[in-house]
């Protein structure tokens, strides 16, 4: 089946633009114009993907992500006004799995898109996968069902920061480098002056939360990267 991508953005025209460039890459794409709308669609469960615009009137699309994360876990993408860090880094902090700055070509998007969607894994292949756990003291993960626990806790986790969570867990006790983290987890290089990684670790450490010696259970290693601390 093909996935189902949702698109809210107020430019209609780019709208119409981004649905037939997608719409001949495969995707199946439906559309929305102001912020609501977009948000009954995103809780519908009727969706793959979310692509939101950051700029819209009315409920803007930060307010959306707010509302869609308070219920939902399905992988949103922000569109951000290029160089806009403040909005970018709002968007990271409530949850958006990834951001594209506009204006971005049709070819930028679909290729951020498939990296979002192949990161959070097809139905299909979870399935089909082992049920191994990977243990890291009172941290417990499962793979295959994207599940995680900490003191036997369910942790809300993001498809993004359960990627990163998961690499980390698989390298515990030595650094993994930004540029890995990157790559890896989000699918993509890291940038110059890119803090998304740092703004997903900021929320993981939340999640986490502390060792029994009040320590984070994610240490920032100088000019290294990110370790998980084994307990």
């Amino acid at each position: 089946m093909n996935s189902r991508v949702m698109l809210v953005d107020d430019d209609v025209e780019l709208v119409e633009l981004l649905r037939d460039y997608l719409e001949r890459e495969g995707f199946a794409v439906t559309q929305a114009h102001d912020g609501a709308a977009g948000v009954a669609a995103a809780l519908s469960g009727t969706h793959d993907i979310v692509v939101l615009d950051v700029m819209m009137p009315g409920l803007t699309g930060i307010q959306a992500l707010a509302m869609i994360r308070s219920k939902s876990a399905v992988p949103v993408i922000m569109l951000t006004a290029r160089g806009d860090d403040a909005d970018r880094i709002v968007g990271l902090e409530l949850g958006a799995d990834d951001y594209v700055p506009k204006p971005c070509t049709p070819r930028e998007l679909t290729a951020r898109i498939r990296a979002v969607l192949k990161r959070a894994g097809s139905a299909a292949a979870v399935a089909a996968a082992p049920a191994t756990a990977i243990v890291v003291g009172t941290l417990t993960i499962w793979p295959a069902q994207r599940r995680a626990e900490r003191l036997g806790c369910t942790l809300d986790l993001t498809s993004t920061e359960f990627n990163l969570v998961e690499l980390l867990a698989r390298n515990a006790g030595r650094p993994v480098s930004k540029a890995d983290l990157s790559l890896e987890a989000l699918g993509r290089d890291l940038t110059r002056f890119d803090r998304s990684i740092d703004v997903h670790m900021s929320s993981i450490r939340q999640k986490l939360g502390l060792l029994a010696d009040g320590r984070s259970c994610i240490q920032t290693v100088f000019r290294k990267g990110y370790q998980l601390i084994v307990e």
